[in-house]
């Protein structure tokens, strides 16, 4: 059997419809914008903002998201016509299975383990280090770092030994995603509002207390120590730090898995997946332009400084007065981050549970609990992963393989609708992508581009997971594919 075999798109639909005549088209454009803006706002903004800045990008991060955003635009122009074209259930995953074939949506599959397992071990990570700077930081760094983390305390190092905090709020969500709990509507709406008015409150009363001199030069100039590397200064450093913020659009992606619901996919899904990208974009712009007029971009590379729970660290250091801010802002964070991990553990469930059923990898990945009925395996197993990665490796290598992992997916769903009007060119698309094929080819490219701007060590991480996966592949998922039996 041919590894660019395709599912069925027809008998597909017809299954669906089978096993979930519960689900309703009662979801309008506002409904997927606030969905987008739900899934996209957490850990990226807060924390990898000031990442970029320190690392790559300076005050110029403002640039870095403006360049982030229009990759995501592109492919989510991309991803709009899919979920209008195959309003179903798996987004990029299951788009790739009925177009361009088994092994291509088997390697989407394996990268999206790296956007959502990974990311929902970021944005723990993220949770430890808020809730540390909300205790104080009582609690002891061995025990909220990695083991490749340390810090100088007395002239001596200082490792960490294990991320605890991270741990416990993993296996928190873990428990009440295989208990079944869900989040009604009402409680996602102000999860927005409440994501959504953090950033307003910082541009509002952090816009007072700029200082222009934060901002010259806007970019980091040559030769500025610790900036060595095309990536690291100038307009190289607006790519890089592009890379690094790119983490902070995860989740637009994500509107695509409600096409089910969605009233009229082909109006909806364009607004929901777009809508959320412009307004996301313009608060990111504003957030960075005060969090690095309030900061000097150094201090984000300092550990002792704003490297860790930056937009907290800001407030106090150079916001007299506005204390009662950080500790405010830090709680509804923590709450935010929250509901993120548990958005990310269940989609990365749901594709395990996918992929279970489509035979490409062990039955028990889709096995049922027999009181919840849920993928309950499937969330311990994603626990045990997600949980080593909170645990045993720093946030911000997790967070750049997140990225590639999303990047990678976002390249070949762009790449898969140029393809697909090549091959099937009169196949009913209730929304088209504009100007195919430059928007595919400028949003492969760009995100391309993105992926080059990452951390060498972490792409040669990345390659070694994507070769892992082509090996159990052909070891496991090809001779186990259910299409093996039709």
């Amino acid at each position: 059997m041919s590894i660019f075999r395709t599912k069925d798109l027809e008998s597909m639909l017809a299954q669906t419809r089978d096993q979930e005549k519960g689900l309703k088209r009662t979801l309008g454009a506002g409904n997927l914008v606030a969905l987008g803006i739900g899934a996209i706002i957490g850990a990226g903004l807060f924390v990898r903002t000031a990442a970029a800045a320190g690392q790559a990008a300076g005050p110029a991060v403002t640039l870095s998201f403006i360049v982030a955003a229009i990759g995501c635009a592109f492919a989510g122009l991309c991803y709009a016509e899919f979920a209008a074209m195959i309003p179903i259930a798996g987004s990029a995953y299951a788009y790739s299975y009925v177009t361009m074939g088994e092994m291509v949506a088997w390697i989407i599959g394996w990268a999206l383990i790296m956007e959502y397992a990974l990311g929902a071990a970021t944005v723990s990570i993220a949770w430890s280090e808020y809730l540390n700077t909300l205790l104080g930081g009582r609690i002891p760094y061995e025990w909220s770092h990695s083991p490749l983390e340390h810090v100088v305390r007395d002239g001596v190092k200082v490792y960490g030994i294990m991320n605890v905090p991270a741990l416990v709020i993993l296996l928190l969500l873990t428990l009440l995603l295989i208990k079944g709990t869900q989040e009604s509507a009402l409680v996602n709406a102000v999860i927005v509002f409440v994501k959504v008015a953090i950033v307003l409150l910082f541009i509002a009363v952090g816009w007072q207390f700029i200082d222009t001199a934060n901002h010259t030069p806007y970019m980091i100039p040559e030769g500025t120590p610790g900036h060595e590397g095309v990536f690291k200064h100038g307009w190289g450093g607006v790519l890089g730090g592009a890379a690094i913020v790119f983490f902070a659009f995860i989740g637009f992606d994500a509107v695509s898995t409600a096409a089910q619901e969605a009233k009229n996919p082909s109006r909806d899904m364009p607004i929901g997946i777009l809508g959320s990208l412009v307004v996301c974009t313009i608060l990111y712009i504003l957030f960075g332009h005060v969090l690095t007029g309030v900061a000097p971009y150094t201090d984000f590379t300092d550990p002792s400084k704003g490297q860790e729970a930056s937009v907290a660290y800001a407030i106090s250091a150079y916001m007299p007065g506005y204390e009662w801010l950080a500790k405010g802002i830090t709680i509804a964070i923590l709450a935010g981050f929250s509901s993120v991990i548990l958005v990310m553990l269940m989609g990365q469930s749901r594709i395990f549970y996918t992929m279970s059923n489509d035979g490409l990898i062990p039955k028990a990945f889709g096995d049922l609990h027999p009181k919840f009925n849920t993928p309950y395996k499937a969330n311990w197993i994603l626990f045990v992963f997600v949980g080593a990665f909170a645990a045993f490796v720093p946030g911000h290598m997790a967070g750049d393989l997140t990225s590639f992992g999303t990047l990678f997916a976002f390249v070949l769903v762009s790449l898969g609708v140029w393809i697909m009007r090549v091959k099937s060119p009169n196949m009913a698309r209730p929304f088209k992508t504009p100007l195919v094929p430059i928007v595919p080819i400028l949003g492969a490219v760009i995100c391309l581009g993105m992926i080059a701007a990452i951390d060498p060590r972490t792409l040669k991480f990345a390659m070694v997971w994507m070769a892992l996966g082509l090996v159990v592949y052909f070891l496991y998922s090809k001779r186990n594919s259910k299409l093996n039996k039709l």
